[in-house]
């Protein structure tokens, strides 16, 4: 595992020294760290919004299309239930 130095002001500091507390979190590396995460989530998830938004269409949006997407969501979260 690699090391990185960062300075922070007083208040990020402190900040930061409050929400390793209420969250959780063993140290403030494992903050930053879930921070890190959590951004490189946002990116992809942003990515494949666009890349879907400039997608064309292949099939027609119904309430059975919706249907279709609830169920395989299902199946997906208890086939990943033990994580």
């Amino acid at each position: 595992m690699n090391t990185i130095k960062i300075s922070l002001s007083d208040n990020l500091k402190s900040f930061v020294d409050e929400q390793v507390s209420q969250r959780g979190h063993v140290s403030s590396s494992e903050y930053v760290c879930d921070l890190l995460r959590k951004d490189q989530g946002r990116q992809q998830l942003n990515k494949l919004l666009l890349a879907g938004a400039s997608s064309k269409p292949t099939q027609l949006i119904t309430t059975a299309y919706f249907d279709g997407l609830r169920d395989k969501v299902r199946k997906t979260t208890k086939l990943h239930s033990w994580r």
